[in-house]
């Protein structure tokens, strides 16, 4: 059996968007063994319908540690030397990636959306499979005349384990500061939302145990810190909405179609926001100039108030047939 491999050593948000790429990558090869180069702590989601036999792990930028034959090798992590050179020492029959000078390949679009990205470089860089050779569901394949907007279905299962249903899910981190949303107005969300008649759970990462420890401070909202990625897929897809930025958790609510209210502040949901077909609501005020990765809070993120969150998720919850409480108005405080 042939072996492909796909390079995607990056965080949790990357490692969803890569999944349409991934399941179009089995449709053009279904007769391969095909493998996913990634982090080892995202193992335990392949069972949940992840579109690969086979994860090989290693981290962003380091040496792949596969044995063995590649017929195809495909760039999943990047557009330059970095991620190539990783897999040309693999010495694979071929290398599919985006082209840069000195390398051939389709054209690198800077400001394209993320899952249409690496959909699309699978799209213009392999012939069209055949979806009856392909172990996977025929709802999962994309017409061989899709446009690159179009996504394959990716339908995880949700995992078997212990978690909270119904939760309004609000999750306070992200990977740098100035994708977080100020967290005195998470903690005076939560007490509104609380006020309100819901249930609230606050997730965080094991290094973000006083961070949710301030949203619950006064007891409107339980904290979960450090969940296992089957936990927190799974909170996710049993929850009634989730609350948070732009980060790895909306694109679980995204995978899972779990109602969601979005903040984003410098970078455009346009690249990095959840499908419009979804049951989200994506909050923005941006105009896309923003450092995702500043260390102070972005303007833009800054100029979305509580007052506005709140209205945002009494209105998905309306619309997903949950009927909005009373709740008391607002301070100037809390608006700020």
């Amino acid at each position: 059996m042939k072996t492909t491999l796909a390079l995607r050593a990056i965080g949790l948000g990357d490692f969803l968007t890569g999944l349409p790429a991934l399941q179009a990558l089995r449709w053009a090869r279904p007769d391969d063994r095909l493998v996913l180069a990634a982090p080892a702590h995202f193992q335990p989601l392949l069972p949940l319908g992840v579109p690969v036999d086979e994860l090989c792990p290693t981290d962003e930028l380091s040496p792949i540690p596969w044995q063995g034959p590649v017929e195809l090798a495909v760039d999943l992590h990047g557009n330059g030397p970095a991620s190539r050179r990783l897999l040309d020492r693999l010495r694979p029959g071929r290398v599919l990636g985006f082209g840069y000078p000195g390398r051939p390949g389709p054209r690198w679009l800077p400001d394209e959306p993320e899952v249409h990205r690496w959909l699309r470089l699978i799209q213009e860089g392999l012939p069209a499979g055949n979806p009856r050779r392909c172990n996977q569901p025929a709802a999962c394949h994309p017409a061989a005349t899709d446009s690159p907007a179009a996504r394959p279905a990716v339908r995880l299962s949700v995992p078997q384990v212990p978690a909270p249903e119904g939760a309004i899910v609000l999750h306070p981190g992200a990977a740098a500061p100035a994708r977080r949303w100020p967290v005195e107005r998470f903690a005076a969300l939560a007490r509104l939302l609380h006020e309100a008649g819901q249930r609230v759970v606050v997730t965080g990462s094991a290094g973000e145990h006083a961070l949710v420890e301030r949203v619950c401070r006064d007891g409107a909202a339980t904290g979960w810190v450090g969940p296992t990625l089957q936990e927190l897929f799974a909170l996710v897809a049993r929850a009634r909405l989730v609350i948070c930025g732009d980060t790895g958790v909306a694109h679980v609510a995204s995978s899972y179609r779990t109602p969601s209210v979005l903040l984003f502040g410098p970078v455009s949901p346009a690249r990095w926001g959840p499908p419009a077909s979804g049951p989200h609501r994506v909050l923005w005020h941006g105009d896309g100039t923003g450092d995702p990765h500043g260390a102070v809070l972005d303007p833009a993120l800054a100029r979305i108030g509580v007052d506005e969150v709140l209205q945002a998720a009494f209105a998905m919850l309306h619309r997903a047939g949950h009927p909005r409480s009373h709740i008391a108005p607002l301070t100037e405080k809390e608006l700020a």
